[in-house]
């Protein structure tokens, strides 16, 4: 098998109920080490981290730079891509686990698509739970798919994206080369409890500032098209956080409201319905 560093970045899990412990967990067992870059926080995330007590894991203590917005996400995600000592890495968010049934089999994919120097990543699969831990957001507005599994040459210029969703090549921002797999990658920020999503907002008002009056004219929860219930497993590792957090009288769902806005997203899914096709998707990556 090809070794594999895990990489991750972390600032405030504890005020921000990140399902962290269930994030790192998940990758443990197909990385060879995972590298935790630990922002300065004002809680006890440092703490949690060590609490896990994996001799696999490597902390390292940062000093985040917040005045940059949210070009620091990809500047610490790239000093702990940077800190890897494998080949391969897999790249989890604070608030994303992977279910076990695809953790294996991305271990495999690595191991396979090693040879072909035209492979510069692997995609996952996304559930993106919203309001509850029983209900997914479909539409195109939330990513299908993303790079997790990256080679991590530091020859091939591969590097976080923006705010660190995806990663891209070299100065022009090339698409990253990359092929699917099975694996799963469940997204839990938008089900944390309402205290959690409160402070979310207020963390990313200093991250995107120009966004700062918009949100707050928002419902903590908006309504739109594409909200579909969850009938699977969720990861063995995030059982517990899940179940700890699967009521919560404050978090809710505004009721649902037509708006002219939404006629796009009626398009799309009635398109890809019939043709597979999912128009006008963000995509970091090129399949090959």
């Amino acid at each position: 098998m090809v070794p594999i560093s895990g990489f991750t970045i972390v600032r405030n899990a504890v005020r921000l109920d990140f399902p962290l412990e269930a994030s790192i967990r998940s990758i443990l067992p197909v990385c060879d080490e995972v590298v935790v870059n630990v922002g300065r926080s004002e809680d006890d995330t440092l703490e949690l981290v060590r609490s896990i007590r994996d001799p696999k894991i490597r902390v390292l203590e940062t000093e985040w730079d917040m005045t940059i917005k949210n070009k620091v996400l990809g500047d610490e995600t790239l000093r702990a891509m940077r800190a890897c000592r494998h080949p391969w890495g897999i790249y989890i968010q604070a608030d994303e686990v992977l279910h076990e049934r695809g953790a294996e089999a991305l271990a495999l994919a690595v191991a396979k698509q090693d040879p072909d120097p035209r492979v510069e990543g692997l995609l996952v699969r996304y559930l993106h739970f919203y309001g509850d831990m029983d209900t997914v957001a479909v539409n195109r507005r939330w990513y299908r798919r993303e790079v997790r599994a990256v080679r991590l040459d530091p020859a091939l210029d591969i590097r976080p994206y923006q705010g660190a969703q995806g990663f891209r090549v070299g100065p022009a921002h090339r698409r990253i080369r990359a092929r699917l797999t099975d694996a799963e990658m469940f997204h839990y920020g938008w089900a944390r409890p309402a205290r959690a999503l409160k402070a979310k907002r207020e963390a990313s008002a200093v991250i995107y500032p120009w966004s700062k009056e918009r949100e707050a004219r928002r419902p903590l929860l908006p309504w739109f098209p594409g909200l579909t219930r969850f009938h699977g497993s969720h990861p063995a590792a995030a059982r517990d956080w899940v179940e700890a957090r699967r009521h919560d009288a404050e978090r809710r769902v505004e009721p649902p409201q037509f708006k002219a806005e939404f006629l796009r997203y009626y398009l799309s899914a009635a398109i890809e319905r019939v043709t597979g096709a999912r128009v006008f998707e963000f995509r970091n990556y090129t399949v090959v």
